[in-house]
Formats: structure tokens, C-alpha cells, sequence
């Protein structure tokens, strides 16, 4: 395939996304002639839709800044729209609820987008009607088998007690598969300490992988100068591997780094770290050096791997 051919693929699909919008109206300022958004409308209707949702639930459902989110639900709470209460199995965790009259706008926004669907689908015929389903299926699951970055986990940055799991899992698992003493343990406490303590927002990141409400997974970006960051503490739990995480959380410090004006970014591991040093050679890290080192208990190879950025 010709990169004419490729970019002309480009802009066809991006045509159809804006023919798409325009169709639904989603970029008019309220949607289906209501004064909500896509997004306040979409934050409505899972609320109707769940049996138990907290904020929290929804930030990562909709891939919607906690922040943002937030600002949303105060705004329907003092319009009445919902009401929050405390879980009965859990009294910290606060449900969100739909009001009397959040129903009703959930029943307004339901009932008129049924209603535009149908008059699409009914200048057409059943036959086209029929194209048309099997076309949108056929998107869905081209698209679905390519969002290898979205289901079954998801990224957020750090939270307090995150730090905590990052220590605990990092001992445990480096003694249960490398044999590692507890020397290694105190070693991820002072990286985790020192990113806490001199945490620069515009400049380091540390991102947490989530699956099913359990963390899985972490990565850190740190400021090692003003043109090169460090990639540190990159791990994946066991029952998440094989589902390309590892490789996410990397390509996720990659992104960061460049989008911050680094020029280089640079890591320190081990060679025993098989599946890690494929990560990181796949994406793109070049082994720099090579130094023999008696740490954790262990006899091991370090190695400096550095990337251009």
C-alpha cells in the first residue's frame, strides 16, 4: 500500500465522521433539541442504566476527566437531576441516582433519540435499512478488535495509596520470581518517596493500570534534567499479562515525555528482566551499557537503555 493510498484512506474516514456527526446532530450545542450535551446527555443515560454507579465509575466508563466529570454532576445536583446515597454495602462509596425529574429528562432524551433514528431509518428501505445495520456492525467490530487500549483495563494517574501497592507488589513479586530480598522492596520505597516528595506535575507522571476495580499495573516518568526524563517502575500484576499492558504503559511514558520537550528518555534494568527489555527494545530503546552488580541478593547484569526522542 502507497502512502497516497493510505492518506487517501485517511481522509475518507474522517469525511464519514463528520458526515456521521452532522447526521446525528451531535455537534449542535444541545443535543436532540434539549439543552445537554453529547456527554452530559451520555452521563445521564448511565446513570438511568446501572443497577450501582459511583463517579468514579463513570470517569473511567466514559474515559471522562475526574475533574470535568465532576463539575458536571455538582451542576445536575443543583438542578435537581440526581441525588447521591450512600452504598448499603459500603458507607464511603456515594451512589449516584436519578431524581423525579433527572427521569424525566432521561425519558425526554431517550424518547427523542428513538424518534430521529426512526425517521432516518424510514426514508429508507428495508432492505437499505438491513445494509445499513450490517455496515455499522461491520465498524464495530473492525474498530473493537483494534481498541487494544481500551477494555479490559484502563489508565489513570496516581492516587493517594498508590504508592503503597507499587512498593507491596514490587517486593512481592521480584522475591517470587527472581528471588529478590527485601532490599529491592526499600529501593522501590525510595523511588516512590523521592516522586512523591519532588513531584512536578508538567514534567513526571505516573500512570495506574486498573482492571475490574483492581490495579494491575504501574509506570513512572521522572525528571532526570531539563532534556531527558527516566522511565522507572514499570510492572504489570501476572493476571493481566498477555494483554499488551506492559507495552501500553511504556508507549503512555513515550508520549508524555515527547509532548513535555524531552529530548531523550533513559532506563535503568536488569538482563535476567527478559519480557521487560523486549518492551523496551520493541519500542524503539537502544541497550547503551552493560555493568555487572551484586544488589537484592542477588548477582545480576544492570543495563542503561536510552531512547531519542
Amino acid at each position: 500500500m502507497s502512502d497516497t493510498d493510505f492518506e487517501n484512506r485517511i481522509a475518507m474516514v474522517r469525511r464519514f465522521n463528520r458526515f456521521f456527526t452532522r447526521r446525528l446532530g451531535v455537534l449542535r450545542e444541545g443535543l436532540l433539541h434539549t439543552p445537554y450535551s453529547l456527554t452530559e446527555s451520555r452521563i445521564i443515560y448511565e446513570i438511568a442504566n446501572r443497577d450501582q454507579v459511583i463517579a468514579a465509575d463513570l470517569s473511567k466508563a466514559l474515559g471522562l476527566d475526574p475533574g470535568y466529570l465532576s463539575r458536571i454532576l455538582d451542576r445536575f445536583e443543583q438542578q435537581g437531576l440526581i441525588h447521591k446515597v450512600q452504598s448499603p454495602s459500603d458507607g464511603r462509596r456515594l451512589l449516584l441516582r436519578l431524581t423525579p425529574e433527572g427521569e424525566k429528562v432521561y425519558s425526554l432524551i431517550d424518547h427523542r433519540a428513538r424518534e430521529e433514528i426512526a425517521e432516518m431509518l424510514n426514508n429508507l428501505s428495508e432492505q437499505d435499512q438491513n445494509r445499513l445495520v450490517q455496515a455499522m456492525n461491520t465498524i464495530e467490530q473492525l474498530l473493537s478488535e483494534g481498541l487494544k487500549y481500551s477494555e479490559p483495563y484502563v489508565l489513570r494517574q496516581h492516587e493517594p495509596g498508590d504508592m503503597g501497592w507499587v512498593i507491596h507488589m514490587h517486593g512481592r513479586l521480584f522475591a517470587e520470581e527472581f528471588g529478590w530480598d527485601e532490599s529491592f522492596e526499600a529501593f522501590v520505597a525510595q523511588i516512590c518517596a523521592d516522586f512523591i516528595n519532588h513531584y512536578n506535575p508538567h514534567k513526571e507522571r505516573c500512570w495506574i493500570a486498573e482492571m475490574d476495580g483492581q490495579i494491575v499495573g504501574s509506570a513512572f516518568v521522572v525528571q532526570e534534567s531539563q532534556e531527558v526524563a527516566r522511565l522507572r517502575l514499570l510492572l504489570v500484576d501476572p493476571k493481566a499479562r498477555g494483554m499488551g499492558l506492559g507495552k501500553r504503559l511504556v508507549d503512555e511514558c513515550i508520549r508524555f515525555a515527547r509532548r513535555r520537550g524531552y529530548k531523550k528518555m533513559v532506563l535503568w534494568t536488569n538482563s535476567i528482566l527478559v519480557a521487560a527489555r523486549n518492551i523496551y527494545q520493541k519500542a524503539g530503546f537502544v541497550l547503551v551499557k552493560q555493568e555487572p552488580h551484586r544488589s537484592f541478593g542477588q548477582d545480576l547484569i544492570g543495563e542503561t537503555w536510552e531512547l531519542s526522542l
